[in-house]
């Protein structure tokens, strides 16, 4: 992974313009985003997941599951500064031993992360404004497979943020859609804890059964992450129909 050698892009003006709109979705909790953090948590089989935005001077988390208590950071104290710098995933197998030069390190420290990976969040028109990303307490790296499917759902988070954006502009819209995502994402987190529970009951992760489990997981992972593109995509068209 190539180091970028700045914080701050070039392009960081019209970045914060594109960004700008989503802002008014303001900290209130959002049932939605909390399950999507809690879903790509599961599916990373990671103790932290995050939807950040990042501002011009902080990073605001705008969903946040097992980061207690963080809500906003300074932009030069969180690495999701950083994944918006590329158009690929940023990784830090492990921040001890290779910390982020560009961030303050001693943050991730006094917060015992070890491991990042996290995918830029882009406008339709390219612009990155924040970042979906999996953070560990232990050093690890994603396969090529996982970081494909991190790519894909932060692709999808993109297309949650435009839709809630659209959906505050139509209220009336509003409720019945967000809570078949809701309901869709309570499913798929239910049906993935069930599949990581009886894999866990076998003597080793290499047992037959476990490898079967192991393989319905990433099935059932590809399933949601298409399902629910496919439910955020159906209803942003429908809302556009309706404007037209």
């Amino acid at each position: 992974m190539s180091k970028p050698d700045s914080l701050i892009p070039n392009n960081d003006q019209q970045r914060l313009m594109a960004l700008a709109p989503y802002l008014i979705l303001g900290t209130t909790p959002d049932a939605v985003f909390d399950e999507v953090v809690r879903l790509t948590a599961k599916l990373f089989n990671t103790p932290i997941a995050l939807v950040s935005l990042v501002e011009e001077g902080s990073v605001w988390f705008k969903a946040n599951f097992g980061l207690d208590g963080a809500e906003r950071v300074a932009r030069n104290e969180s690495v999701c500064s950083v994944a918006i710098l590329q158009g690929e995933t940023t990784m830090y197998e492990d921040l001890l031993l290779e910390p982020c030069h560009l961030t303050d390190p001693g943050v991730a420290e006094a917060l015992q992360l070890r491991f990042y990976a996290g995918h830029p969040l882009f406008t339709a028109d390219g612009q990155a404004i924040g970042a979906l990303c999996v953070i560990d307490r232990q050093p690890r790296a994603l396969s090529f497979a996982e970081q494909t499917r991190l790519q894909a759902l932060a692709a999808v988070v993109m297309k949650m943020l435009d839709l809630r954006l659209a959906l505050k502009q139509q209220p009336e819209n509003s409720s019945a859609t967000w809570l078949q995502l809701y309901h869709h994402l309570d499913e798929s987190l239910g049906r993935l804890s069930t599949l990581g529970e009886l894999a866990q009951w076998e003597e080793s992760p290499t047992t037959p059964a476990a490898l079967d489990y192991q393989r319905s997981i990433e099935e059932e992972a590809a399933h949601v992450i298409q399902v629910l593109d496919m439910q955020v995509s159906d209803a942003l068209a429908t809302l556009k129909g309706t404007d037209a």
